[in-house]
């Protein structure tokens, strides 16, 4: 019986669909782990595809693709340490394909784990996508006993009391678990929950990177029994660690290595905002980004983290004044992009600006100027900046905040235009935060300066639009506080109206509040995709009829 054991974690970034890429990333790691002596490299859930494949993988052709990508690498890795790897399996005559996790050794495959319990909640609609597997058993590499309960079979107690009473040894369990604020708990409460019903050491493994709206944080950790903590991989980056196991009289151990300190509050969300941009950008194809910088905060933020995703000299931002823009707002986004390093241009939007309306003139004769005026500006600066964004190939970045998005306060064809919104998932009082908390910190990931990169009178001065004289954002919505309260208990929370009063708001105000939700559907339907932060991120968290005319009569 071995007394020592070496188990290689690999938490990397895949790109969906990539299947020749994500093998190769993966013949990496495994030669990582052959060169430290390991008896097991084990990559996360999904890994060969990328995660989430959504409807992708009901295609018969992909799946076997992945198929021959998988038979290929089991080849390459014959000679040398096992191999662990998620990958979509499809028996034949199945309706669906299995989310499963091959175990391949010697150029074999020593072991076919498929996923039990499938999530049907929030973003996962796994029910849709994979049949549920039976419970698989242990399986033996280097004369160990391993279980592998795959992601959300961890986060129930069956899978893992069945491989304990059939005689697993170690829990390896690889995730492919998205980001939101205060996840790492949850995660930490469940796989503590499983060692204690178990009395086995656990390795969980998650992987890294963006994916459309999904940030995979990482963060993988190892535990023995009784949840003694004994790794923390980084959470928002690739690793590749090492995990020594050693067989003492109450079974195996695992020998304390590292604890990378986690991220949490606002300081995670940035980070999540940071890797998001900048894999989105990097899996589809774009080295560049856009940018109109208006002198607000919410462009500042989102001029700070395409800085910090893609490198300053890769960010260009634009002033687009108007004879509304303040001279206050000039300077502000002058001091912002001499803070960050990037180059920013002015194109004033006024002589396009009294074209259109000239234009306009005869068939508008006879109404006073309202919306539409306010709504041409932003829609010209949005056509110039889609047209630049088309001359140079850069991706343009769409700036608008969960509280403006939840309500509709943004222009449709206007300032939502662009390609991604990393701040989608942020509501305005969240916002502030971050933005103080990165002009007081800095990480090795970003990619911009350190220091002060926002000036502090962009963050403090009330919000505006500037589309009219002396505009202020409270001239038509609750103070940001108030209305974010409202917009966590009615969103976030799925409050009623009346549960929303007896907290304290106004009843008239909550109602306002609750109809621009539910009229601005058909906005968030044709909008930017951007990070997800929290459980209820528009899209897939949280998805309502465009067509709707019901109303909370509490």
């Amino acid at each position: 019986m071995p007394d020592r054991f070496r188990l290689t974690l690999a938490q990397c970034n895949p790109v969906l669909g990539d299947l020749d890429g994500n093998a190769d990333r993966a013949r990496a790691a495994w030669a990582e782990g052959r060169a430290a002596g390991a008896q097991m490299v084990a990559l996360p859930e999904m890994f060969l595809t990328g995660y989430q494949p959504q409807d992708l993988v009901r295609k018969p052709a992909f799946v076997a693709h992945a198929r021959e990508v998988l038979n290929a690498l089991i080849a390459d890795c014959a000679d040398g340490p096992a191999l662990g790897i998620g990958v979509p399996l499809w028996p034949v005559g199945a309706e669906k394909p299995y989310n499963a996790y091959v175990v391949a050794e010697g150029g074999e495959v020593r072991a076919e784990i498929v996923k039990h319990h499938l999530p049907n909640y929030k973003i996962f609609d796994e029910k849709r996508h994979f049949e549920s597997g039976d419970v698989s058993g242990p399986y033996t590499v280097g004369g160990v006993r391993l279980g592998t309960p795959i992601c959300e079979d961890a986060w129930f107690e069956d899978v893992a009391e069945t491989l304990a009473e059939t005689g697993a040894e170690i829990l390896l369990v690889p995730n492919g678990s998205p980001y939101f604020r205060g996840k790492q708990d949850v995660r930490y409460g469940h796989m503590v929950g499983r060692t204690v019903e178990t009395g086995l050491p656990l390795c969980y493994l998650n992987l890294v990177g963006g994916q459309d709206d999904q940030v995979f944080d990482g963060a993988s950790f190892v535990l023995n029994p009784h949840g003694e903590l004994t790794h923390h991989l980084p959470s928002f980056a690739e690793a590749i660690v090492h995990v020594d196991f050693e067989r003492g009289p109450e079974g195996w151990r695992a020998v304390k290595g590292d604890l990378v300190t986690q991220p949490d509050g606002p300081g995670a969300d940035y980070r999540a905002m940071v890797l998001g941009l900048r894999d989105y950008m990097g899996k589809v194809g774009f080295r560049e980004a856009l940018l109109g910088l208006s002198g607000g905060v919410d462009s500042a933020i989102v001029a700070a983290i395409a800085a910090d995703a893609i490198g300053p000299e890769n960010l260009r931002c634009f002033m687009l004044p108007s004879e509304y823009t303040s001279e206050h707002s000039l300077e502000d986004a002058r001091g912002v992009a001499e803070r960050l390093g990037c180059r920013l241009d002015d194109l004033p939007i006024t002589p396009v600006r009294d074209a259109v309306t000239g234009t306009l003139a005869e068939l508008f004769a006879g109404r006073e100027p309202d919306l539409t005026e306010e709504n041409i500006q932003s829609r010209i600066r949005g056509l110039l900046m889609m047209a630049l964004s088309n001359k140079f190939g850069a991706m343009l970045l769409t700036t608008g905040n969960k509280s403006e998005v939840a309500v509709g306060y943004a222009t449709i064809y206007g300032d939502m235009v662009g390609g991604y919104n990393p701040v989608k998932d942020l509501y305005k009082t969240d916002l502030f935060e971050v933005c103080r908390w990165r002009n007081a910190n800095h990480d090795p990931m970003f990619k911009g300066p350190a220091g002060e990169v926002m000036p502090a009178r962009v963050i403090d001065k009330p919000p505006s639009a500037e589309l009219r004289a002396d505009q202020k954002d409270e001239d038509s919505l609750p103070a940001y506080p108030v209305l974010d309260d409202i917009l966590k208990r009615l969103i976030d929370a799925e409050q009623s109206i009346a549960e929303v009063v007896a907290a304290g708001h106004d009843r008239e105000v909550v109602r306002h509040v609750e109809r621009l939700i539910y009229q601005s559907e058909y906005k968030r339907f044709q909008s930017a995709p951007g990070a997800r932060l929290s459980q209820r991120a528009f899209w897939l968290d949280r998805r309502y009829p465009i067509v709707n005319r019901w109303r909370d009569p509490s």
